[in-house]
């Protein structure tokens, strides 16, 4: 067991004198910058427990809140909520796996003397790091791949919100204009400088969740509601795997953990970041579920089933600007938008051609999130600690409620094999069974996927008289 203490007080040291290396430098900046400086470091420095707790909340859920309804409907009552639980417990456990992967790679580097003082670990360098290069080449396949599919998401739901308070441009047109915006946009390259964006966006999401579950509530049920769900296991499976994309939110983990300033506390964040998404994402879905029914299985986006308001505009508003990362200060700012642009105009494109928010999200979840945020996270723990030395000198003790390294493993397997079987197999199927509908619906480069048929003017010139 000495290996094992003194892998533990090393990565201590090290981790205890990266935090007073980055506490020094917060203190020469305010010292430098004097009240301006510090009022711009409570604002957008941040690298507390709590930041991370805002970031992981933030991150978490966003526009796919408004799909969870819709799965609702395919799912029926009951599966629903099951799955959401099932789902944030499982997301938090492979966000747990990271965070250990994290922490053992990183004292493994620092006693060889390696210092990141100035750069920001990626999960594919954790891969690399422990388990070889095929490996990284895998991490880094699916994860750029999720986090593309992920932005086309982003810019059809943009689009589809919008269109909810003007329609007098289709969704396409709508799309169209959002990914130019895109264009000329850069995302903040650390999460230390995400601090108020990460509480401005929890916010956000905060206040769409309990919008839609008290204007459900106050709607009361449509005429003649009906809860039949689930009535076909393509739509079952379908639904199913949507909630896991929902909590396969953490492709970033390793880039927020690495931001804080003491990572060690970082374990049970992401766990904690869930309960406070299930107060979100629970109440919002049972309510508008039990308010309009099977009417949510041609209506993937709640806001257009419920009434137009000042309230509802508002939480449409919020949900595009949820969207926007602030700027970072740098003087290649023009050159780091040119540089975005070979990956904007994919995601422009591929918005365009299949703009079907919701069953998009469930073929994402099935065929990307799967891998990238549960198998392969749970298999590379699985594959680092497979010797009886490595699971010796682990840089991180077992969590209290597992026994031993064999409730571990089983855990683990027991992770890989559900979603290989459940969510990639059966949600493959069946989501992709699903987007293949959608297309023959409604086609490739469909102008305004799930609109209301428009009545004529002349129709509401009649009305009117």
């Amino acid at each position: 067991m000495l290996p094992q203490k003194q892998g533990e007080e090393t990565m201590m040291s090290n981790l205890n004198e990266t935090t007073i290396e980055r506490g020094e430098e917060r203190e020469e900046e305010n010292v430098g910058g004097g009240s301006h400086s510090s009022l711009k470091s409570i604002l957008w420095h941040g690298g507390s427990a709590y930041d991370a707790w805002f970031s992981c909340a933030s991150n978490q859920v966003a526009q796919v809140l408004l799909t969870l309804p819709y799965s609702f409907s395919q799912l029926g009552m009951l599966s629903g909520i099951i799955f959401q639980v099932f789902y944030g417990i499982m997301g938090s456990w492979t966000a747990y796996l990271i965070s250990i992967l994290y922490i053992e790679y990183r004292t493994r580097k620092e006693k060889e003397s390696v210092s990141f003082k100035n750069h920001v670990i990626q999960w594919f360098e954790v891969l690399e790091g422990l388990l070889g290069p095929y490996w990284k080449a895998i991490g880094l396949a699916f994860n750029c791949t999720f986090l593309l599919f992920g932005s086309v998401i982003q810019l059809i739901a943009c689009a589809s919100n919008i269109y909810l308070i003007n329609d007098h441009l289709d969704k396409r047109t709508w799309t169209y204009i959002f990914g130019a915006c895109c264009a000329t946009t850069v995302f903040v390259p650390s999460f230390h400088n995400y601090r108020i964006w990460s509480f401005l966006g929890l916010g956000m999401t905060t206040y769409t969740a309990w919008y839609m579950t008290i204007a459900a509530i106050a709607h009361g049920q449509v005429e003649n509601v009906t809860h039949t769900g689930p009535k076909k296991l393509v739509l079952y499976f379908t639904g199913a795997t949507n909630i896991l994309y929902t909590f396969g939110g953490h492709a970033v983990t390793v880039e927020i953990m690495h931001a804080m300033w003491k990572p060690q506390k970082f374990k049970y964040i992401y766990l904690y970041a869930t309960l406070y998404v299930f107060t979100l994402t629970l109440p919002s879905a049972v309510a508008v579920y039990w308010a309009f029914g099977d009417k949510l299985l041609d209506h993937s986006n709640a806001f257009s089933l419920l009434p137009r308001s000042g309230w509802r505009d508002a939480g449409v508003i919020l949900m595009l600007i949820h969207q926007v990362i602030g700027m970072h200060d740098t003087k290649s700012i023009c050159l780091r938008a040119l540089a975005r642009l070979p990956v904007v105009i994919p995601i422009w494109f591929l918005a365009i051609i299949f703009p079907f928010f919701g069953p998009i999200n469930s073929a994402v979840g099935a065929l990307l999130v799967s891998f990238t945020v549960y198998v392969i996270p749970a298999c590379a723990h699985m594959l680092t600690y497979k010797s009886a030395s490595a699971r010796q000198n682990a840089a991180e003790k077992l969590p209290f409620f597992i026994p031993n390294w064999t409730a571990m493993y089983v855990v683990n397997a027991f992770v890989v094999v559900w979603v290989l079987v459940v969510g990639f197999g059966f949600g493959g199927w069946a989501s992709m069974t699903n987007f293949i509908k959608q297309v023959d619906t409604f086609g490739l480069f469909a102008k305004c996927y799930q609109c209301p048929p428009k009545v004529p003017a002349s129709n509401n010139t009649m009305l009117h008289h």
